[in-house]
């Protein structure tokens, strides 16, 4: 159903040393603008590949942040397991694991404790859910990390969209009985090349050369919050995110038609995406997609998949810097967010680059309960 030239984009990291391409998933709603039927479809077409071996109340999914959070949530979701995302951020109240992604600008993964212990008495098996798999050295390193804080019996998976695994690579993990499930297998020996193809530079704007314009978002405010950094049940997780579009339904002026945009940020991907699978499902003409900490070169050539690249401050932390590609017209731009209100300065520019072509903002902050 699925093959490499359908899903694969090759894109040029900037100034990574370690590995110079990422792979640009056309399908997956990150940096590429997608319909949120598509995206889903493929993330479930994953979680139907393990349908037949996990039992559900014995299993847990972990997602990769940041790329693979509405992956995992979508078959966790699916299959009806225990769920939860790894992360770089800071989680209020939060004791974590510590473990490197050695290829990433941003290298340490955190993976949150508290809960942890006792779920891991349960069950039998962790799968870690990935977009893209090329040595499995991530995956290794948080075994590793796991395997000395909790001595306990569990099998471990691992599920991805895209496996560029070299058979080395997969003898290792064959060694150690870690299966793995993916929908596509991937060659990646000539991406480093073809990263270095392009030569017509893109459009690179930062927020500080953005025209300001007179835009006054509308902004709603939703409680009943599920953190899925932390441990939750996956169906719980779905209804936190129907209730959060339910909520924002209400309080909206007017129906979404016509062309509508849905954006998450960073981490803060699957709630946005469910809720943009709902306005679609409603007749809009809907895409997806999210900020992103991964600072990718962009180039004019048309068979290159990004072309415009858009520099802003984060909204969750003061001075790192957080990106989104290819914004374009729509009749109306909906940014869902999990940051803290206080933090304006990042909103405010995520604003101000969708105001370069879109009149109709809108921001939903997701909160939890008082």
């Amino acid at each position: 159903m699925y093959e490499a030239s359908g899903l694969v984009r090759v894109a040029k990291r900037e100034q990574n040393k370690k590995r110079n391409y990422l792979i640009i998933n056309r399908l997956q709603g990150k940096h590429i603008p997608v319909s949120p039927a598509q995206a889903l479809a493929m993330f479930e077409a994953l979680a139907e590949k393990l349908k037949g071996d996990i039992t559900a109340e014995q299993t847990l999914l972990i997602g990769f942040a940041e790329t693979a959070t509405a992956i995992g949530a979508a078959a966790a979701i699916k299959l009806g397991t225990y769920y939860m995302q790894t992360t770089r951020e800071d989680v209020p109240g939060a004791q974590y694991l510590v473990f490197s992604e050695e290829h990433s600008h941003a290298a340490m993964q955190r993976l949150v404790t508290n809960g942890l212990e006792a779920i891991l008495q349960k069950i039998r098996q962790i799968v870690f859910i990935e977009d893209e798999v090329t040595t499995g050295n991530t995956i290794l390193n948080m075994i590793s990390v796991l395997e000395k804080a909790y001595p306990c019996r569990v099998s471990y998976a691992v599920a991805s969209i895209l496996n560029g695994m070299d058979n080395e690579a997969r003898k290792r993990y064959e060694e150690r009985g870690i299966r793995l499930y993916d929908l596509v297998k991937t060659d990646n020996a000539a991406y480093p090349k073809q990263a270095e193809q392009y030569t017509q530079e893109g459009s690179y704007i930062l927020s500080g050369s953005l025209p300001h314009k007179n835009i006054h978002p509308l902004e709603y405010t939703v409680s009943g919050f599920l953190d899925a950094r932390r441990l939750l049940d996956a169906r719980a997780y779905e209804k936190a995110c129907l209730h959060l579009w339910k909520d924002v339904q209400k309080q909206l002026p007017e129906p979404l038609t016509g062309s509508v945009l849905v954006l998450g940020t960073e981490e803060f991907m699957y709630p946005a995406l469910y809720c943009a699978s709902l306005i679609e499902q409603a007749g809009a003409d809907v895409r997806f997609h999210a900020t992103t900490r991964s600072p990718i070169a962009v180039f004019q050539e048309a068979q290159y998949p990004l072309h415009i690249r858009y520099e802003l401050p984060s909204l969750y932390e003061k001075g790192r810097r957080t990106f989104i590609y290819e914004i374009g017209a729509y009749s109306h731009v909906l940014i869902f967010t999990d940051a803290r209100q206080k933090e304006r300065e990042g909103i405010d520019a995520l604003v101000q680059a969708a105001a370069v072509y879109n009149e109709k903002i809108s921001v939903v902050w997701w909160e939890a309960s008082v």
